[in-house]
């Protein structure tokens, strides 16, 4: 029984209340009430020289008595008597002759008494209802300030982080160390004419510290930061949020300079009008407010904004114009040489084990955020505690990679040998397409052993950091895709359902190639659809598609073609070497999981797919004579020519340049 939980519930103190107060009113009325004896009794003491007063009641036909000595411990007794020795009982009576005297009419209660009994009650529910709204709000404080700003008041005396605690960005933290130094120092910026950003969005994928950048900021600044979350300006009350908005500022202009932090800033800085029915009314006043404050009357606040979002696309376009959120700051996936930055930080107070590279670490993490690598050294040490280590070694971090990309390994899942048979080939399969491709990444790992929600997996992993991936680079990540599903069809002659994934990523990588990336002649460069995630229903509800029936049609034929060369070279390829698969699927039934230099040598005399021929851009193009470039050279070097702005003018606020890549999916295929 969780006796906290239990005490936790108001509902058991609104029952104890009410017991103490039955309980009360008991007690009151014991304390008041005769003791009762019998009629005969009664006869008894008035015939004695005890009786000092005496009440009759007739209605009631009771005979209260008050006594000079007490009977059985009480000076007060009443008993009751039938109509028919009413006589006799006033004759007892007048016989006594009581000191005190003998009344026979009952007396009424005072004014007093019944308003007393009807407000009692009332002021009784009264405080119990009080108590519940005090307790409710978090105290009986709250209760009046429901409008107020919840936002938490980080002071330099709370531990927090610094600057040295954050690595992996360094060009975030250059922009906001300026931050710092303004507020430390502004006459600085002051003396050129400069002046500092009113707001700092930190925007990118989750996990890649945005937060802890401005835990960083609230460590670093001498002013008074104060920290909140979108979602606590929306309440189900319109104006509530608005209300607060402009309690936070007003608390941090009695304070400046100061910064305001907004995590999650996307909970009420959507894009308005973006919702059925003309939006959220509570959201966008409280947007409304936001803006207000953000770009007023009063150019000398000196209160900075940071807020931090996942989701940069969605938020309104008057929340990020210059003058509100004058700089925007992303924080991307780190690098390799970011990752090792992050990964030293986070084994400071971890045990490592002589040998451990944490180089080697961030090597095999690529596309990993800093939560990411965060997570993989806390698995390690809780590996090497359950395992009753001292140490964490190159096994521990190793399985601590394989948990974070593909979940904890599946012990208790027992698997027929038939089943085990299939995934060793479907895994091989994989590992042999990407073998046999020219501009696929090394195989670096393959296992049959189930984990997560895969039976197996085969991990490749890029040898540097990439930004942007070429064509044959994806349609050898199709091919890779593929491999699988042909080793099952060449091997078994009978596919099964565990190529689903694989498929449903091939589809969504050859879709994008020809709808995003303009990589098919028959289609083109044209960007077809919004490529939004996320749709807005009013906005987008009315606005047809963006391209034809006919054009709907190519795509798909497109798509469909991509996958079937794909399936095609992966058929081609595992024929060529049938022998090497074999190979490789007896060496992962023996040994359940291989490493990169096992797989190395089982693909030493891999047989690879002859290089394909050039993309052309348009068939009706003549084939240029220049030979491709294969290393990186300069502009001059090509022969091209710098362009000026007088020969190709741009509108102001757009730019255009290379799209680099959204990041590194996990390298892991099921």
């Amino acid at each position: 029984m969780d006796v906290k939980k239990i005490t936790k519930n108001p509902l058991i103190y609104v029952a104890l209340i009410g017991l103490l107060l039955i309980g009360g009113f008991m007690l009151i009325s014991s304390l008041g009430a005769a003791k009762q004896i019998s009629t005969q009794e009664g006869l008894e003491l008035l015939k004695g020289d005890t009786v000092t007063k005496v009440v009759m009641t007739d209605g009631d036909q009771r005979v209260d008595m008050q006594l000079s000595k007490p009977f059985e411990g009480s000076e007060s007794v009443q008993f009751y008597y039938v109509s028919e020795r009413a006589d006799s009982v006033i004759s007892a009576i007048n016989d006594a002759k009581p000191k005190d005297g003998f009344n026979d009419t009952v007396p009424k209660p005072t004014w007093f008494d019944g308003i007393l009994s009807l407000l009692l009650p009332l002021i009784l529910l009264g405080l119990l209802f009080w108590w519940l709204l005090s307790s409710a709000q978090g105290g009986g404080s709250k209760v009046m300030q429901f409008g107020k700003s919840r936002a938490k008041l980080v002071s330099k005396e709370t531990p927090t982080v610094t600057f040295a605690d954050v690595a992996g960005a360094e060009e975030a933290l250059e922009e906001l160390a300026e931050i710092k130094e303004f507020l430390q120092d502004p006459a600085k910026f002051q003396a050129i004419g400069a002046r500092i950003p009113k707001g700092v969005l930190l925007y990118g994928p989750p996990g890649t510290g945005k937060t802890l950048l401005a835990r960083a900021v609230a460590g670093e600044a001498g002013a008074p930061f104060y920290s909140i979350s979108g979602s606590d300006f929306v309440e189900m009350f319109v104006g509530v949020g608005a209300s607060r908005v402009r309690d936070l500022f007003t608390q941090a202009k009695e304070n400046a300079p100061a910064i305001i932090f907004i995590d999650e800033i996307d909970a009420v800085g959507r894009h308005r009008g973006a919702g059925m029915g003309g939006g959220n009314d509570e959201r966008e006043q409280t947007l409304n407010q936001m803006l207000v404050e953000m770009d007023g009357f009063d150019p000398n606040a000196n209160v900075i904004v940071i807020a931090a979002t996942n989701r940069a696309d969605i938020l309104d376009p008057a929340l990020l114009r210059p003058g509100r959120f004058d700089r925007q700051i992303g924080v991307d996936a780190p690098d390799m040489k970011g990752r090792h930055k992050i990964l030293e930080v986070h084994a400071k107070g971890k045990p490592l084990a002589n040998g451990v590279d944490l180089e080697t670490v961030a090597r095999k993490t690529p596309g990993f955020t800093g939560a990411d690598l965060a997570n993989v050294l806390n698995e390690a040490a809780l590996l090497t505690a359950r395992s009753n280590a001292q140490l964490i070694d190159d096994r521990a971090l190793d399985e601590a990679i394989d948990r974070v990309i593909a979940g904890p390994q599946r012990r208790t899942r027992v698997m027929k040998d038939k089943e085990k048979l299939i995934t060793a080939y479907h895994e091989g399969g994989h590992a042999l397409a990407a073998a046999a491709m020219n501009y696929s990444d090394p195989v670096t790992k393959i296992t049959i052993l189930p984990r997560g929600r895969a039976l197996g997996y085969t991990m490749v992993l890029p040898v540097d950091d990439k930004y942007s991936v070429t064509r044959n680079e994806l349609q050898d990540q199709l091919t890779y895709a593929m491999g699988g599903r042909v080793a099952e069809e060449i091997v078994f002659h009978d596919p099964t359902t565990g190529a689903s994934n694989d498929i449903e990523k091939a589809t969504d990588i050859a879709r994008k190639m020809v709808t995003e990336y303009g990589m098919t002649t028959e289609v083109g460069p044209v960007k077809l659809g919004s490529g939004s995630a996320e749709m807005f229903v009013a906005r987008d509800m009315n606005r047809g598609r963006e391209y034809s029936e006919s054009i709907a049609e190519r795509v798909d034929e497109q798509v469909r073609k991509l996958i079937e060369q794909a399936h095609n070279e992966a058929y081609e390829v595992i024929s060529a070497n049938r022998d090497i698969l074999d190979t490789l699927a007896r060496e992962l039934l023996e040994k359940e999981t291989l490493d990169h230099h096992q797989i190395a040598e089982i693909f030493k005399d891999v047989r690879k797919l002859p290089p394909r021929e050039l993309w052309l851009s348009s068939e009706d193009r003549p084939v240029s004579t220049l030979p491709p470039i294969d290393v990186p050279v300069t502009a001059s070097e090509a022969g091209l020519a710098a362009t000026t702005e007088a020969d190709a003018p741009a509108k102001p606020g757009t730019a255009t340049g290379t799209a680099g890549s959204t990041g590194h999916p996990r390298p892991a295929t099921a």
